[in-house]
């Protein structure tokens, strides 16, 4: 491209990132491992990657191209390399050939050096010649963001453990600079996301890419843009759970899966759950999970249909055996919400020292105050409400309260006003310093709602008449078409649970989020559509506390078998 007229550089050198991006890119050049999201992975588990992969020694792997996308300090790296040097040694092929063999991107400084001095130690024990060893290097390891650096198309292999980093951690212009690149950095996707995309556009027509990383996006609302770009061009080949097992060198809070996807359509899924993580172990793993099916053993699933549009992937274990009976339900009955309810969150205030205290302690008039209902406030099945309040800067069509009609809640923010002003969704320019993140309307409150806190082992749904508001850690449900306790007597009974165990990520010790993306999964029939008898039994049922009555309600609207009431037994 030509030079631009009155600058001394051509346009892709006036825009390139390095340009307008510098000092943030300099940045991160030198921010501490933990900040970048290093974690690196322990020898057994990136041979057994490897070998997922078919990056292995008995192929002429001087014709084929790896790419490490994120190499640190060379796990991945050096075990490709010296497969690599194995295949070539043996097929008699030069140093100088192998050039086009090998790509790895390091973005921080000090690691990219340390990681250049042992590849050159490394060629150096394989007969390389100095010279030699320093033009592979030059050319096998760039200093650079992957994101950004320039890299040719047509990888055989990408392999590798992209780094996992906040978006709250990246500075503004960098982030909008990859969301200006990467479709899936959608929502709050972190940064192994647009790491997946460009490495599986990077790679060839058979290309395959081997990662081991966070399986959050797998289920969640922001890996909806990668699950659908995967469904249409790429196959999910092999799913290795590895939540719990020692899979890194260091203790980390993680939720890691090796993920083997090749481009193209092309089969079935073979899914294993949280191996021992030991060599020869991993080799019996490897060789089932890539041999012929009649050598599963029960520890190896087959499933076909696994990645669709941009669905969340079903693979965990214990979900399995309900499965069947989820997909059957979704294709006989409506979704909760088209059933005639409603699925919101309580109130995210942003200041909850401001806004929420004692009711009677809360200095504002009456009409700017709620009673307000917290997780802590849910025992045994019931709301006992403990007295908090919270302040509503909202009326009922959403505007903001007239501070001029209200002089006690004017001198209320007024005190807290620096605080307020401070934060994120006060700084609009608008007028609106004193709002709450979460816009309340005060009728909720009025309204019976079933309440649901967000992390729990199981299902606990109660039923609050029509008094309080509630908190942002509390997930309600409001309908006009269902009775409330009929619809809590339904989700009690496990139909709440096997769906959101289906769909839900998993906590630390078993637990299950039970949040709006994945209560809205659940399928309901209409009130309507239930027989008078079934109704009036539900309702008695509930109030009695009747639960072998409400079961047998259970399975008779959802028309289970004897096989499919045991997973809703399982699930209570």
């Amino acid at each position: 491209m030509p030079a631009h007229p009155h600058l001394n550089c051509t346009l892709p050198e006036l825009f390139a990132p390095e340009v307008f991006l510098g000092a943030d890119l300099e940045r991160m050049k030198s921010t501490p491992g933990e900040e970048r999201g290093a974690v690196f992975t322990r020898p057994e588990v990136v041979s057994f990657i490897l070998d997922l992969a078919g990056y292995t020694a008995d192929k002429p792997l001087w014709k084929y191209r790896l790419l490490e996308p994120s190499c640190g300090s060379g796990d991945f790296l050096f075990s490709a390399i010296e497969r690599l040097l194995v295949s070539a040694c043996r097929d008699k092929v030069p140093a100088p050939q192998l050039s086009d063999a090998i790509r790895a991107v390091e973005l921080h400084r000090d690691t990219f050096f340390a990681t250049r001095q042992r590849i050159l130690a490394q060629l150096a024990e394989f007969g390389v010649t100095h010279p030699a060893a320093i033009a592979l290097t030059d050319v096998w390891i760039a200093n650079g963001d992957f994101l950004l650096e320039q890299l040719p198309d047509g990888f055989d292999f990408v392999v590798g453990n992209p780094p996992y980093v906040r978006q709250e951690m990246i500075p503004a212009a960098l982030l909008a600079e990859y969301r200006r690149r990467y479709t899936t950095l959608y929502d709050r996707a972190d940064l192994y996301v647009p790491f997946i995309e460009r490495s599986l556009k990077l790679l060839t027509g058979a290309g395959v890419l081997g990662f081991i990383c966070s399986d959050r996006w797998m289920k969640n609302r922001y890996g909806g843009p990668l699950r659908l770009m995967i469904s249409r061009g790429y196959t999910l080949k092999y799913y290795v759970d590895m939540v719990g097992t020692h899979a890194f060198q260091s203790e980390v809070i993680a939720y890691p899966a090796i993920t083997i996807i090749q481009r193209g359509k092309m089969g079935r899924t073979r899914i294993a759950h949280r191996p021992e993580v030991a060599t020869e172990a991993l080799a019996r793993l490897r060789d089932r999970i890539t041999g012929p099916a009649r050598n599963f053993n029960d520890t190896i699933l087959e499933m076909s249909g696994v990645t669709k549009d941009r669905n969340p992937w079903l693979l965990e274990a214990d979900a399995q055996p309900s499965l069947a009976l989820v997909r059957r339900l979704e294709a006989e009955f409506p979704a909760i919400e088209e059933a005639g309810c409603r699925i919101g969150i309580g109130v995210a205030t942003g200041a909850d020292k401001v806004f929420i205290g004692p009711l009677n302690q809360l200095e504002v008039e009456d009409e700017r105050k709620l009673p307000l209902v917290t997780t802590r406030d849910l025992l045994n099945g019931s709301v006992q409400w403990r007295g908090l309040g919270v302040v509503n800067p909202f009326e009922e069509d959403g505007s903001l309260a007239d501070t001029a009609r209200y002089p006690c809640f004017a001198a209320y923010i007024e005190k807290h006003a620096v605080q307020l002003k401070a934060r994120h969704c006060a700084q609009r320019g608008n007028g609106s310093w004193y709002r709450t993140i979460d816009r309340i309307t005060p009728s909720l409150a009025r309204t019976p709602k079933l309440l649901i806190p967000d992390i729990k082992g199981a299902a606990h749904i109660v039923l609050e008449e029509g008094f309080l508001y509630p908190h942002h850690n509390l997930y309600f449900i409001v309908s006009k078409e269902w009775p409330l306790p009929a619809l809590q007597a339904v989700l009690r009974a496990g139909i709440a649970h096997i769906f959101v165990r289906a769909y839900s990520t998993k906590m630390h010790g078993g637990c299950l989020r039970f949040q709006a993306q994945y209560l809205r999964r659940i399928r309901l029939p209409q009130w309507r559509d239930i027989s008078i008898k079934n109704q009036q039994a539900l309702s008695a049922a509930n109030a009695s506390n009747d639960t072998r009555a409400v079961h047998d309600c259970v399975c008779q609207i959802y028309h289970l078998n004897p096989a499919e009431e045991q997973h809703l037994t399982e699930a209570k």
